[in-house]
């Protein structure tokens, strides 16, 4: 099980009182997208599609975007965009930062408050910014 403190679920509940919290239908797609997503932490369409079609042969891509999708706009699931790299999603969680290996693409939450780097953005620009992302990228103790 993926450790870490979720924002929205903290473990208490159980998957469907946690998609019935956000008024959602629990289906068993979006129940095994949540489980995937508590076990690997992260995971691209690609992953996702692929864990569902082992329990659910019939299951279609749409399927998995507008799923992903309505888990986002329900403010529950967010998506860590990569430079150069596909995209993954987590489930939402305290604020944190994600560090990502160059040679196996392992995706790791680190615990990096941006705020600070926001803060100067904010100065730097004059723009009233809201949140901030921060991907570092490197190479992970396994592939040293």
């Amino acid at each position: 099980m993926y450790n870490v403190i979720y924002k929205h679920y903290e473990g208490t509940m159980d998957n469907n009182k946690f998609l019935q919290k956000y008024k959602l239908k629990s289906t068993p797609q979006r129940l095994e997208i949540i489980n995937i997503l508590t076990q690997k932490g992260h995971s691209n369409v690609e992953t996702l599609y692929n864990n569902l079609k082992l329990k659910f042969p019939s299951v279609s891509l749409s399927t998995v975007y507008k799923n992903i999708n309505t888990m986002q706009e329900k403010g529950f699931l967010s998506e860590v965009k990569i430079n150069g790299k596909k995209n993954v999603y987590e489930l939402i969680k305290n604020k944190h930062s994600h560090a990502v290996c160059m040679k196996c693409h392992k995706v790791i939450d680190i615990k990096v408050d941006a705020s600070e780097l926001l803060y100067q953005a904010k100065q730097a620009s004059n723009y009233k910014l809201n949140e901030s992302s921060v991907v570092f990228q490197g190479i992970c103790p396994n592939c040293k």
